[in-house]
């Protein structure tokens, strides 16, 4: 008996010192797990990346354009990145609903190249960059730049129309605010209901930020229907489009009508890559697919090595791309950007307005 009992204690003992022995161990490998940082998931990952400037800036000859880490998106992530881009695609059978403009029997002389803002000097806001913020707006900025630039152009007024209006106003018929929306249903809702002056509504939220983007995740604005100056009524800061239309993907197409009648909307597929744009012809290299992203056409060139090229205003400020500007391939549907050209012609409705300190009426 006594035998067994001291065997078992010996058994007792080993079983101990193994205790022991496994603990620590098991510590060490809690305290190696707390100092390998796992991976982010692709979402949550910072959008800017050197890996992707390096492949721009050092990668084949061919590649025209200088990528850089643009301060814009300095902490942005990509699912941040994705929440900007908001252009979405209406389905086929919709686009049907709406005129596809075509100028080749028009016999325009096209110049090589072309500038809006050089072309309409008196006109301020062709040239103006604004920032839409951590909204998916771009659907809404794209229509309503185009939309003030023309009017501008056609009657003379340099007015800038309001982001605001049709982002909260326009509802399920354009989409869905700051989630996305369609451009050219953006067009549409200036034919139906007008759009108001951004005095009257302006592009900021109520905590008094010069534009959405206090939070990562701003929410689309409530439709107020209300002027924020008490003397200017709603109704009466109303600027309508007479129509609606598609322009043929044909690129002479569209430089008739950005010579013909202002700068146009057109949506794109966004890369990776393209958030890293800083200067030169843009066309795709590398990085996945982040979503459409919608921006005003003002003009057309070919670069000193000999690419022809497009001229847009984005609306991520001026610390984005050449000082909110970008080019990108032209003649080969780069990315979509010749397939979704939408705009519309400025109407004279509603144009009598009474100004303060003016002797009468104004009638256009």
């Amino acid at each position: 008996m006594s035998m067994m009992m001291k065997n078992g204690h010996q058994g007792q003992g080993q079983g101990g010192l193994l205790l022991l022995l496994v603990v620590p161990l098991l510590h060490l490998q809690v305290l190696a797990l707390e100092h390998i940082k796992t991976p982010p998931s692709p979402s949550h990952r910072l959008i800017l990346q050197d890996s992707i400037v390096q492949h721009v800036n050092t990668g084949s000859a061919a590649w025209s354009w200088t990528a850089t880490s643009n301060p814009y998106f300095a902490n942005h992530t990509v699912a941040q990145f994705k929440h900007m881009l908001g252009a979405k695609r209406p389905p086929p059978a919709a686009l049907h609903q709406f005129p596809l403009l075509t100028h080749q029997n028009n016999n325009i002389s096209l110049p090589k190249h072309f500038d809006a803002r050089a072309a309409w000097p008196q006109c301020t806001t062709i040239s103006a960059i604004l920032d839409q913020g951590h909204c998916g707006s771009c659907w809404a900025f794209g229509a309503v730049e185009s939309l003030s630039d023309r009017f501008c152009i056609h009657f003379g007024m340099n007015i800038s129309l309001s982001v605001n209006d049709l982002l909260a106003c326009c509802g399920f018929m354009c989409g869905d605010g700051c989630d996305g929306g369609y451009p050219i249903y953006a067009w549409r809702y200036f034919v139906q209901n007008g759009v108001v002056t951004e005095e009257c509504d302006p592009y900021f939220d109520q905590t008094g930020c010069a534009h959405p983007g206090c939070e990562p995740e701003y929410p689309t604005p409530k439709c107020e229907k209300k002027c924020q100056l008490k003397n200017l009524l709603w109704a009466d800061a109303k600027h309508f489009s007479v129509n609606a239309y598609r322009i043929n993907p044909d690129p002479l197409d569209i430089m008739a009508e950005v010579y013909k009648n202002g700068p146009v909307e057109v949506a794109f597929t966004v890369y990776e890559d393209f958030a890293h744009y800083k200067s030169g012809v843009y066309k795709h290299v590398t990085g996945d697919v982040m979503g459409g992203h919608a921006v005003k056409l003002i003009g057309w060139g070919t670069s000193e090595k000999g690419e022809d090229y497009w001229l847009l205003a984005n609306q991520w400020n001026r610390g984005w791309g050449d000082d909110g500007y970008f080019k990108i391939l032209r003649g080969s549907n780069e990315c979509g950007i010749e397939a979704d050209v939408v705009a519309g012609l400025p109407s004279t409705k509603n144009l009598v307005k009474t100004y303060a300190g003016a002797d009468s009426a104004v009638s256009f």
